[in-house]
């Protein structure tokens, strides 16, 4: 007789644990772990469930600092012995930093999956079921072992460091814009499409939360990164144009924190594509390069704001903060 396998499952919240409160007239979170898996039939064939209430907060209540204690929680799960891999259930508004935060400070071979859902369990095509099915048949799947964390909705198996959410509605709202998917569950089995990319553990229980996060648009200027500067932020993120690229304006802005030794990692406003030194006119990305601004590669801002939180929890380091957005991409 084959033993199943042990999943834990971390209920946090988000739409997946939400219903419509009458009072209110839209979805809350309202469901404990074990209604949501109540809703999931036949999972008991696939695996023994650990279930874990760990906060019931919506996507967007979620902070760097609950991401550090989840993130605890979650090894001191993994730790144990009689645990095959952990779930996270959460929402999607702020799913991918979560997963990403997790990604980049767990270093355990083990499976961690992030899942979560569209539709709250009051509406027609609930998908939190289904979704909550697949993580766990990839929780038990060897191929998932030594992924790093893994986001899994509509049956599709994303590497935590290139999910994104791409459209507020749509069920197959989480993308790969790059790779693509890791792979997809069928017939409750994970089926992998590639291999993982180069992955890099940062080793830190601490966060610098005063990381700000600015996107360049046309005719934007310096006050919003000189303000951030003088409140005595110590990180800044810039989402620029195109390949890295910002209007004149800002680049004054830059100049002042540089001044002040700040670490500034560009990444760009588009949705795919790494940023690069192509340009060599007024703000352009060989400006910033000549600044000593950090480029992000094809990180989206939120997650180039997670790494920096990170990076400068663990070091002020320039050369060793540089070293955790570039190696690999453009040296």
């Amino acid at each position: 007789m084959t033993t199943k396998k042990k999943v834990a499952i971390v209920f946090t919240g988000g739409t997946i644990s939400m219903t419509v409160d009458n009072n209110v007239g839209a979805a809350i979170p309202t469901l404990s772990g074990e209604q949501i898996l109540s809703m999931v039939t036949n999972i008991d064939k696939v695996a023994d469930i650990e279930v874990l209430n760990f906060a019931e907060i919506p996507g967007p209540h979620m902070t760097p600092y609950r991401m550090m204690e989840l993130k605890k929680y979650t090894e001191d799960l993994l730790a144990r012995e009689d645990i095959t891999g952990v779930i996270i259930t959460h929402g999607t508004d702020s799913l991918e930093e979560t997963a990403y935060f997790l990604d980049l400070t767990i270093d355990n071979p083990k499976p961690v999956i992030v899942t979560g859902a569209m539709r709250s369990s009051s509406e027609l095509g609930y998908d939190g079921s289904s979704n909550l099915s697949a993580a766990v048949c990839t929780a038990v799947s060897k191929d998932a072992i030594g992924k790093g964390v893994l986001v899994v909705l509509n049956n599709e198996v994303l590497l935590a460091s290139e999910a994104t959410k791409t459209n507020t509605l749509a069920l197959n709202t989480f993308q790969s814009l790059v790779g693509g998917p890791l792979g997809y569950i069928d017939c409750n089995e994970l089926v992998l499409l590639r291999d993982i990319v180069n992955r890099r553990v940062i080793k830190t229980d601490k966060i610098e939360s005063k990381v700000a996060l600015f996107k360049a648009c046309a005719g934007e200027n310096s006050d919003f990164i000189k303000a951030a500067v003088d409140l005595g932020y110590k990180g800044i993120v810039i989402e620029a144009m195109g390949r890295g690229n910002i209007p004149p304006e800002m680049l004054t802005g830059v100049e002042y924190a540089r001044e002040k030794d700040l670490p500034v990692v560009i990444v760009s406003r588009c949705h795919s594509g790494r940023v690069f030194d192509s340009y060599g006119y007024h703000g352009s990305g060989r400006d910033l390069r000549n600044l000593g601004c950090i480029f992000g590669g094809d990180l989206p801002g939120q997650k180039a704001r997670i790494k920096l939180m990170l990076a400068l929890g663990e070091t002020n380091d320039m050369d060793t903060i540089t070293d955790y957005f570039e190696k690999g991409i453009y040296c």
